[in-house]
């Protein structure tokens, strides 16, 4: 199977996503294209590099994820290619791989990035706004039909790095941040649920207001109440019950999250 996910911050107005699939299939036109999301904010590189992580573990061994949210477009910044583990990566070189390559090498995964400089893998005339269409595409597909990765470029160490917030250990627990807000306005933090030591003795502070108790779901408190829950990738989230907890209470990405741990 020769999967290909694309991920960016395009929008479906201007047919930019659909352009791309017609140069992967092309190339290779046995490849199977699944879309990420193509509704990451404009230039959103950390948004981008979350949904990519969050969606990866859920992908077969070799899937290909191109993806383009590249504010850098047409300067010096590198186009890039990965395998970390068993899945490989076509991106520009401005952090977007950053949560993924961290995974990989708190892991101890096979970690091979190159930096993609041969354009025999490009198509034949490269624009500087849109190397998602010039180069991201065509690369990604040339490694779903099996040219190695090594083949495709000079190998590379020093890929940028722009890692995400980390939850920072108090005297009482975490303060943590805010990292994704869903459409429904639920807010995830950076702190697994994991790090809680127990759920039910926990209280959340945020935005002036606080929780008592992590719940195991919306459905353990009544419309309308601020709840916090673990979220499908295990982390801690605050909600509103059938409600939007960003909207009602104006939580933004970044915001801080105390966590206190009680006996």
């Amino acid at each position: 199977m020769k999967l290909i996910t694309i991920t960016t911050d395009f929008g479906n107005l201007n047919g930019f996503t659909g352009t791309m699939k017609g140069v992967i299939y092309g190339i290779t036109p046995d490849a199977q294209i699944v879309d990420i999301t193509h509704e990451i904010p404009a230039q959103d590189v950390r948004t981008g590099s979350i949904a990519l992580w969050r969606a990866v573990p859920y992908f077969p061994a070799g899937t290909v994820h191109i993806a383009v949210v590249d504010p850098g477009v047409g300067t010096a910044r590198r186009p890039i290619a990965a395998q970390l583990g068993d899945q490989f990566f076509v991106l520009p070189d401005n952090g977007l791989i950053t949560p993924m390559l961290e995974d990989a090498e708190a892991a101890g995964k096979q970690i091979t990035i190159v930096h993609l400089d041969k354009p025999e893998f490009w198509l034949p005339s490269v624009y500087t706004t849109f190397h998602g269409r010039d180069i991201f595409a065509p690369s990604g597909a040339h490694l779903a039909r099996g040219v190695k990765l090594e083949d495709m470029g000079t190998i590379i160490s020093d890929p940028v790095r722009t890692p995400l917030p980390k939850p920072t250990q108090t005297g009482q627990g975490y303060q943590a941040n805010i990292i994704v807000i869903d459409v429904f306005g639920n807010c995830s933090t950076n702190l697994r649920v994991s790090q809680v030591p127990n759920l039910a003795k926990t209280t959340i502070q945020i935005a002036g207001k606080t929780i008592e108790g992590i719940v195991p779901s919306y459905g353990h408190r009544k419309v309308g109440d601020l709840v916090a829950v673990t979220d499908s990738e295990g982390f801690v989230e605050v909600a509103v019950v059938n409600g939007s907890a960003a909207r009602k209470y104006g939580i933004q990405l970044d915001d801080p999250v105390e966590v206190i741990f009680h006996d």
